[in-house]
């Protein structure tokens, strides 16, 4: 089907579109802190590159990547059609993932990233956030 804007008049459209961030995979992280008595995490923390949650004290960051948007080819899912505007997408947004994990790095913080497929092995949860379920007092 073809769109009824022209590439001009949907750029300007997508502009506007603004995201409420990736509730799905928020919810099941926070299911897991409540799950594990994990405290003292922030969402909506203002700090560069907006992270998912934010452990102001210890000074982590965690971002749970969706594995389409941020270029995880976990499931294989890359769409034929228009491939060459997902392929650049992509590519954005994993230059800005780096630019991200790299400024908070240089400014002290510990990124963690996830894939969004990671979320459903809670072992690898528990392996990968070993500095906030057991943290050095």
């Amino acid at each position: 089907m073809a769109d009824v804007f022209t590439k001009e008049q949907r750029s300007e459209v997508m502009r506007h579109v603004k995201g409420s961030r990736n509730k799905s995979t928020e919810l099941k992280l926070i299911a897991f802190f409540k799950a594990n008595h994990v405290k003292g995490w922030r969402r909506n923390f203002k700090l560069f590159g907006k992270p998912d949650f934010t452990f102001p004290p210890y000074k982590i960051t965690i971002f749970v990547d969706g594995c389409f948007w941020h270029g995880h080819d976990c499931r294989n899912t890359r769409p034929k059609d228009n491939a060459d505007y997902w392929s650049k997408k992509r590519e954005r947004n994993i230059n800005r993932d780096k630019e991200v994990t790299q400024t908070l790095q240089n400014k002290g913080w510990t990124v963690i990233r996830f894939w969004e497929c990671e979320l459903k092995n809670e072992s690898f949860l528990r392996e990968r956030l070993h500095l906030i379920l057991n943290p050095v007092k």
